[in-house]
């Protein structure tokens, strides 16, 4: 048997936790480290008592690198340009890293996203940028299904997906300045990304549909008023009032196939106002003759709980990620690490890190789904549709940051 894979998580956080619960269904892989500022020691023990690894916490991330085969940088936003150099100093310094994962965004604007590009490339070593949904099984199983029938009929002309939910859980999700934006930036890129690959034909690389053309908008639609935008200011310390972020994001990215010039568009919807059972995946694709549709609250197990007996469970997240209600009919998804694409897009970076190359979808991929994201907000902003063809307006997004981002939101969204 091969020797396990020893993987180390920079950050401890609600990601890094759903992470590990992923790690428990890959083979021959284990949490062999975690350093963070906080929750490092919880994020070990369960590890332990899960049989995810032996994991030990380290109190740098020099030591963690000199301990492990690969690294994941789960911290927040606002740092992980710092820490993803930090990693690099460390394999400049000796340490014989196999891999570095980076989870979505991988920047909060193009610059710093190409930043961390430079850095990876600087560092010669391989790279995985995680974003779950495209490693989701109901997707690719979606795809595969109609890959006979898309060689037949021709491809997918329109995705629409979307991924909503009743809020984030830290503070600085909240935050623009930090975060980078709002539910754009924080999940338009999953359900870009996802949209991208949906279209994209059978057997072609996950860039060769090219992206053409951006419209979007953005809203305050539930946070902002007052007596929501109190309950966030006493929860999280964040004023919408001053420094407002979006809680509601829809636009069309339009894609071209470079051999036949088809056009083809990826719809997507988002927010943080879906007060329903919790977390919602939705997507679905149309092509001439055929279809497919998941949604993630679809469940063959559902559970009752009435009044009488929702005391016992009162404020739980038992059933759905970023739960809203616990009692009454509610649908439970009992593997949600698996079904959101978490253990698949593990054993894709464990097995492509072993073989010494990048995972499937790698740094220099993230960039690109960071500038169509930039390109959102630009649209937003500006009430007109990007056009990614022209050259001065690659130029532009290279160095654009959003109001919103800047926390001038107020001056597009209130």
């Amino acid at each position: 048997m091969a020797e396990k894979f020893k993987l180390g998580f920079i950050g401890a956080g609600f990601i890094a936790r759903f992470q590990a619960v992923a790690l428990r269904m890959v083979r021959d892989a284990e949490l062999a480290g975690v350093c963070a500022l906080k929750g490092a020691e919880e994020l070990a023990a369960f590890a332990k008592e899960t049989g995810v690894g032996d994991c030990k916490v380290f109190p740098n991330i020099a030591e963690l690198c000199n301990h492990c085969d690969a690294v994941a940088v789960f911290v927040p936003n606002y740092v992980r340009l710092d820490i993803i150099g930090a990693v690099v100093d460390a394999v400049k310094k000796g340490a014989n890293l196999k891999g570095i994962i980076c989870e979505k965004p991988l920047g909060r604007t193009v610059a710093e996203a190409k930043e961390i590009v430079r850095l990876g490339q600087d560092a010669g070593v391989p790279t995985a940028y995680f974003e779950n949904q495209i490693h989701m099984k109901t997707v690719k199983a979606a795809l595969k299904q109609l890959e006979r029938v898309q060689r037949a009929m021709g491809p997918l002309s329109l995705v629409r997906s979307s991924e909503e939910h009743g809020g984030p859980h830290e503070p600085w999700f909240w935050d623009p300045t930090r975060q980078g934006g709002g539910v754009l930036s924080d999940m338009a890129c999953h359900s870009i990304a996802v949209n991208w690959f949906a279209l994209t034909p059978p057997e072609k690389p996950i860039n060769f549909m090219k992206p053409v053309a951006v419209n979007a908008e953005t809203a305050l639609l539930k946070w902002g008023q007052p007596v929501y935008r109190k309950q966030l200011l006493e929860r999280t310390g964040v004023d919408y009032a001053k420094t407002p972020a979006e809680d509601f994001a829809t636009g069309i990215v339009t894609f071209q196939n470079p051999e036949t010039g088809q056009k083809v568009k990826g719809q997507f919807t988002n927010s943080w106002m879906f007060d329903k059972q919790g977390l919602r995946l939705y997507m679905d694709g149309l092509g001439p003759g055929y279809a497919f549709e998941i949604n993630s609250l679809r469940s063959p197990l559902e559970i009752f709980i009435a009044d009488a007996a929702a005391e016992a469970v009162a404020n739980a997240e038992q059933a759905l990620e970023k739960a809203t209600a616990t009692r009454g009919l509610l649908p439970v998804q009992p593997n949600e690490a698996d079904l959101y694409g978490y253990v698949d897009e593990l054993e894709d970076a464990v097995a492509s890190f072993r073989a010494g190359r990048d995972a499937k979808l790698t740094w220099e991929y993230g960039c690109e789904i960071t500038k169509l994201c930039q390109a959102a907000y630009m649209s937003a902003e500006r009430k007109k549709t990007i056009d990614l063809t022209d050259p001065e307006v690659q130029k532009e997004l290279d160095h654009y940051t959003s109001l919103i981002a800047q926390g001038k939101g107020a001056e597009v969204l209130l």
